[in-house]
């Protein structure tokens, strides 16, 4: 079968993407060089960035920076220095670029990386986060605030889960006046849950838009190239402006009848994130079978928005609590992520679903052999298991993978055509 590169995107919205997270940086490393705006360190999963929003702190991913590391082939280098002052080879490797980054001072751009002004360690789902946490700021001699999330244990968070969670914010609230000086502009922070609710209610009706064949974008591949701005600017009027460029793009794919592909052959649903390190030459692997992944697990790491969760300007803290809570997949068990999964198989139309094991992060990644035998027995649908890394290259074995992803389209490609002949 001939190599068949998917097409980037190459119009209005992948450079609206370059230039906005260009921006992004450029004021963290004027955050290194002049000591202002303040910024913050948190994580994605379940954040309160509109309430740092509202005194002008600007976040800091983690996360964000050591995928733009591993993606540009970066990623080693910092791993091999965490791993050097006595980070175990198996320690999250998100952990190591990042403290790695600091020990070198470099960042995806060549700029500097700020001190923070605030170590928020948002625990949500991830135990690792609290020591990460804990170590950037020693490395770093900032100020240090651990909001407790407790883990989802029913389908919704009770009111007393709610109410602690909204007691920290508050209490966050209080820290943010002291580090930046300013008060608290409660009407700035309604302002931020506004916008994110908004861009929250565009994303949505972006990944609705997969439910089509064919799909007009890869809700994978290309979901990394929006997930950056939903995260930075989720709370400012330039992610409201840059979300409904991208629903304007996507749908006039759609009324033009274009794919991601001239001929849409598989569609998939994708559990875990992507090997940085080798994006690309992943994404040829699929690319090559022309199939379109129409829904993925890795893109609501920031929240299940295409499910109706919504920020509420109305009742803002409350809104920010439940977020936090239940409206992330990294918080939520394996009942209910194997239900989300479900629902993509269904309403997504999927052939088939592929589980990605992140070697190094042994907490999210456990229990995603009991997902593949699920999915396979009750949902009946094809699923193929492939482990490597999403940013030790290492851990990537590209013959292996090739391999295996490629005798699990075989053996799609002639389940299909046996159905279509019987």
């Amino acid at each position: 079968m001939a190599d068949v590169r998917h097409t980037e995107y190459r119009g209005n919205i992948h450079q609206l993407q370059k230039e906005l997270m260009q921006k992004w940086y450029e004021r963290l490393n004027q955050a290194a060089e002049t000591g202002t705006p303040h910024t913050a360190s948190l994580m994605i999963s379940g954040n309160c960035v509109e309430l740092l929003e509202a005194f002008g702190v600007v976040p800091i991913y983690p996360e964000v920076n050591a995928l733009q590391l591993a993606i540009r082939h970066q990623s080693l280098d910092p791993i091999l220095a965490a791993e050097e002052i006595g980070y175990a080879a198996d320690n999250c490797a998100y952990v190591k670029a990042d403290i790695g980054c600091y020990l070198k001072g470099i960042t995806p751009t060549g700029g500097k990386l700020p001190k923070p002004s605030l170590v928020l360690c948002n625990f949500v789902g991830c135990n690792t986060y609290v020591k990460w946490f804990e170590h950037t700021a020693v490395l770093t001699g900032s100020r240090l605030y651990v909001l407790d999330v407790p883990f989802l244990r029913l389908d919704e968070p009770s009111r007393d889960d709610i109410d602690y969670v909204v007691r920290q914010l508050k209490e966050l609230v209080t820290i943010l006046e002291n580090i930046t000086g300013k008060k608290f502009d409660y009407d700035r922070f309604v302002q931020a849950v506004r916008c994110s609710a908004q861009v929250e209610e565009l994303w949505s009706q972006i990944k609705h838009l997969a439910r089509r064949s064919p799909s007009p974008f890869d809700a994978y591949f290309d979901a990394i190239t929006l997930m950056g701005p939903l995260y930075v600017y989720r709370a400012t009027p330039e992610g409201l402006n840059f979300f409904r460029a991208a629903l304007d793009e996507m749908q006039a794919k759609v009324a033009a009848g274009q794919g991601v592909f001239d001929q849409e052959k598989f569609r998939l649903v994708i559990e875990g994130p992507p090997p940085y390190p080798f994006f690309r030459t992943f994404r040829d692997m699929f690319a090559k079978w022309k199939a379109c992944t129409v829904a993925s697990t890795y893109s609501t790491v920031g929240g299940l928005w295409e499910f109706g969760a919504r920020h509420d300007p109305d009742h803002p803290f409350e809104s920010v609590a439940m977020h936090m809570l239940a409206q992330n997949v990294t918080n939520r068990n394996f009942l209910q992520r194997y239900e989300q999964i479900g629902r993509y198989v269904k309403d997504w139309n999927a052939d088939g679903l592929i589980i990605h094991f992140v070697k190094s992060c042994r907490l999210f990644s456990a229990g995603q052999g009991d997902m593949r035998d699920y999915a396979t027995r009750t949902l009946g649908i094809p699923t193929l298991y492939i482990e490597s890394d999403l940013e030790d290259p290492r851990y990537f074995a590209e013959a292996q993978t090739r391999n295996r992803i490629d005798a699990f389209f075989e053996a799609l490609e002639h389940s299909k055509m046996t159905a279509t002949a019987v």
